[in-house]
């Protein structure tokens, strides 16, 4: 039914039965920030791209990093979770910005979502079968191939997102726990140590993010001069995920509060607690250099190592498994995300109607994560194709997780500028809000966003190395806005009705 009130021209479907519908009411605040927080996965974020910043980038200034985007990030939420008070869509990115500027750049917004949570899944499948392999072959002896380990995960997480959604947020629940459990231990134990550690006030200067690691040579390892921008990308990286909330605008209990509330909190949650850790994990080294070096040269090892050290072997070994489960965690929840893209196209007839299709049961989009989780594994089979199966390292490690996860975020940074813009136009024709919150927050957003895509791109050798995908991420990302942007203008002129549908179908009840 269309309606035409404050929240613009939109179609809402909660008393139209031949649309199936998400299981209304599952999950309230806790389990949306469960679901969106996990996507954010601050061990894999930890783990992963502190000791890049800090081995590439920037040094002992990493934390630094992490509180300058904890401020800048505080900002994005507002016009966001205003918009999202306002408009309750399982579409996300997609609805807003159909409803701020168009329905052509909306189906652009899209696809591009669709894309970048896709990516993001099959991303995810390359860390856990690269620290997979090596648990196996360490403890067991025994060499199972990546590629089987990153279809296995798939396979499971298919089976578990085919159910309930509130099976997915307990799930993600437990794995996010456990993943903040161990880093508080790492944090308490770098804390407590009587030495070996190195803390020092200054890792905390918002004015010194700029400072770039200088060119060194610590014992026999060589470090090149780092550079600034790739210190702050991968600081602003790791909140990928939070911004997930509002595709469970229509499973969550009291939308209009939750999902704003939640946006806030995990943005903030997570900048807290990534300061205090990133810190603790670059002082947890004697000398800046000593840091530096393992940083650079075994960044697998660069938080494994000072937890064995001040906790024991038993929190290494911990560590190690919760590495995993971290993974496959967050590797479900960016699945949960992508299947609700796709369900909401397929429900206003841009994709096959049969994809819109929801369990008899479960209520999930069951059909939609069959093919997302078809497709995650197409993303992972061509990448070793091309690439190889046999180098976990190269191939699941520097490969698959790294240029897949540089690829979705370039998209998501460009998605994130365009929702800030949809932000203040939708404000403008409907009204509400105030300048800062419709205006000045998302102009500033628009902006940063802007500057952090520029950053990706100038600084891609370093991110993304120097294979052909690498290179070609800029092209990939590019073509696939253009098509969702073509495929926009298709509909228009060839099937008026699911033109008008485009991000504008709303469930109120």
């Amino acid at each position: 039914m269309a309606n035409s009130s404050a929240a613009g021209t939109v179609i809402d479907v909660s008393g139209d039965k031949s649309v199936q519908k998400l299981q209304s009411k599952a999950v309230g605040l806790i389990g949306v920030l469960f679901l969106a927080v996990t996507g954010a996965a601050p061990m894999s974020a930890m783990l992963g791209n502190v000791p890049f910043a800090a081995g590439y980038g920037i040094g002992i200034y990493t934390p630094a990093a992490f509180l300058l985007a904890t401020i800048v990030l505080t900002i994005f939420p507002i016009g966001y979770a205003a918009m999202a008070a306002r408009v309750s869509s399982v579409g996300g990115f997609y609805s807003f910005i159909s409803q701020g500027i168009g329905r052509e750049v909306g189906m652009s917004a899209g696809i591009t979502s669709l894309a970048c949570y896709s990516l993001f899944e099959a991303s995810l499948t390359g860390l856990f079968a690269f620290f997979g392999n090596k648990w196996l072959s360490d403890h067991l002896g025994i060499n199972v191939p990546w590629p089987i380990l990153a279809l296995l995960m798939l396979a499971l997480i298919a089976v578990l997102s085919y159910r309930d959604v509130k099976l997915s947020a307990k799930i993600l629940g437990v794995a996010l726990i456990a993943e903040v459990a161990i880093l508080a231990l790492f944090v308490l134990g770098v804390l407590s140590a009587s030495s070996g550690t190195n803390f020092n006030p200054e890792a905390l200067n918002v004015f010194k993010v700029y400072t770039a690691l200088p060119e060194q040579t610590v014992g026999t390892v060589a470090i090149p001069a780092g550079a600034a921008a790739v210190g702050i990308f991968m600081a602003f990286w790791s909140w990928v995920g939070f911004e997930m909330a509002p595709n469970y605008a229509e499973e969550s209990r009291d939308p209009k509060h939750i999902i704003p509330r939640s946006l806030y909190i995990s943005v903030i949650g997570l900048g807290i607690f990534y300061v205090i850790v990133s810190w603790c994990a670059v002082s947890a080294y004697p000398t800046e250099g000593d840091m530096a070096a393992k940083a650079f040269s075994d960044g697998v090892n660069f938080f494994l190592t000072p937890i064995q050290q001040f906790v024991g072997t038993w929190a290494f070994e911990l560590m190690f498994i919760l590495i995993l489960t971290s993974s496959f965690a967050c590797g479900m929840a960016f699945h949960n995300t992508a299947s609700r893209y796709m369900y909401s196209l397929a429900r206003e007839g841009v994709l096959p109607k049969m994809i819109a299709e929801t369990h008899d049961h479960h209520k999930s989009p069951h059909k939609a994560s069959v093919v997302q989780s078809v497709l995650a594994a197409v993303w992972v089979i061509l990448y070793g194709l091309a690439y190889g199966f046999n180098d976990p390292s190269a191939q699941a490690w520097l490969g698959v997780y790294t240029l897949f996860a540089v690829l979705g975020t370039g998209l998501l940074l460009v998605l994130q500028a365009i929702v800030s813009l949809a932000v203040i136009l939708w404000f403008k024709k409907n009204g509400g809000g105030n300048n800062f919150t419709t205006l000045i927050a998302p102009a500033f957003s628009f902006l940063v966003q802007i500057w952090l895509v520029y950053t990706l791109v100038a600084n891609l050798a370093t991110l993304g190395g120097t294979n052909g995908f690498a290179q070609s991420i800029p092209y990939v990302g590019l073509a696939i806005i253009v098509v969702g942007l073509i495929w926009g203008f298709v509909l228009k002129s060839t099937n008026p009705a699911a033109y008008q549908n485009i991000g504008h179908m709303v469930n109120e009840g």
